[in-house]
């Protein structure tokens, strides 16, 4: 009732303060929890306590740290392309989080091929990184840009892929669709939990997780940034505000893929349905709007907490390793899960 009454420009306003929101508040409470508080923690001690109560103002003091210094351009750089680059990487994560459904009726969008939509513009970050790496007029950053563009190639087709399998039992890309069909459904006839793709389509998930973190160039998928050969890949002649917007990127993308991975494979925004006696998404009360971005977080930063996990635990690859572990292990595992999927899905 709220959309009906407002104008159009006060409803566009609403959606990129909502979208601001979305992308940045779980890229901040994933940095003070993982990177300063449970990495920390793994490593026996206490990580940063000084700026506000157990550190909690920490991540404002690196911001103000960040903005403070000065912006440094190489001589040699393309220095308009260069300063866009940053800006493309923050930008491919916001135009992700429009199409993540929060509650029946919140959401930014609700394009019909949502799933495919998403899956496009997570593409767009990597112009921004082979962008940034060719325009700084650096060796190590060229080839973090080069490693990065291949890394990222490699680690989409298995993602791909394994969303396939999600659409073929979901039956449908909409993603608050492919919400209720996990939540309205049913296993073997009982529907205590609904039908959460996580548990049919396991192998199809791990695969999208491990794809997920070689598209973060989290460790152990971090050659593009490998400090001990590269200096910082294609981020070594960023400084000052840029680097910043690099740094937030990063976190704010762990967030958005752990969304919409909890959307994939958790069940989304919803609990299931036959708990209150609902049939289909068109019962659901309208409280579920304010609960619902609740669960949504909840299953973010459990899904957060293995992506860190990971991170924080497993050295980094070579590259040979990684790029074989793509084309010869996740494609080929993909592959044959939508073979099962398709199969079930005739038979059942």
């Amino acid at each position: 009732m709220i959309a009906v009454d407002l104008p159009y420009w006060a409803q566009s306003l609403l959606r990129v303060l909502g979208g601001t929101v979305a992308v940045l508040l779980p890229a901040g409470t994933i940095v003070y929890l993982f990177l300063f508080k449970m990495m920390s923690f793994m490593q026996s001690r206490l990580g940063p306590m000084e700026a506000g109560p157990y550190g909690s103002m920490q991540l404002f003091a690196e911001v103000g740290k960040w903005l403070q210094k000065e912006d440094i351009q190489p001589e040699n750089a393309d220095k308009r392309i260069f300063k866009i680059a940053p800006l493309i990487v923050l930008v491919s994560t916001f135009l992700l989080v429009a199409v993540v459904p929060f509650g029946p009726d919140a959401y930014f969008t609700d394009f019909e091929a949502g799933i495919f939509y998403a899956l496009a513009v997570s593409s767009v970050s990597v112009l921004g990184i082979l962008i940034a790496g060719w325009s700084s007029a650096n060796k190590y950053s060229l080839l973090g840009g080069l490693r990065a563009a291949g890394q990222l190639i490699a680690y989409e087709l298995p993602m791909v892929l394994a969303v396939i399998g999600v659409v073929i039992q979901a039956g449908t890309m909409n993603l608050n669709q492919i919400v209720e069909q996990q939540n309205a459904g049913s296993m073997f006839g009982w529907d205590g939990l609904g039908n959460p793709y996580i548990l049919t389509q396991f192998v199809g998930f791990l695969v999208f997780m491990i794809a997920v973190q070689a598209e973060l160039t989290q460790a152990p998928f971090d050659m593009p940034i490998a400090e001990s050969e590269l200096v910082s890949g294609y981020m070594t002649e960023y400084s000052g505000f840029r680097f910043l917007i690099f740094f937030i990127a990063e976190f704010a993308t762990v967030g958005v893929f752990s969304l919409i991975a909890s959307v994939l494979f958790l069940g989304g925004w919803g609990i299931p349905f036959s708990w209150f006696g609902w049939e289909s998404n068109n019962d659901v009360d309208d409280w579920m709007n304010i609960v619902g971005p609740l669960i949504m977080i909840t299953k973010m930063l459990g899904l957060s907490f293995l992506i860190m996990w990971v991170r924080f635990s497993y050295p980094r690859l070579r590259e040979d390793q990684l790029q074989r572990f793509a084309w010869k292990v996740l494609i080929p595992v993909s592959l044959i899960n939508i073979m099962f999927t398709a199969i079930l899905k005739v038979a059942f």
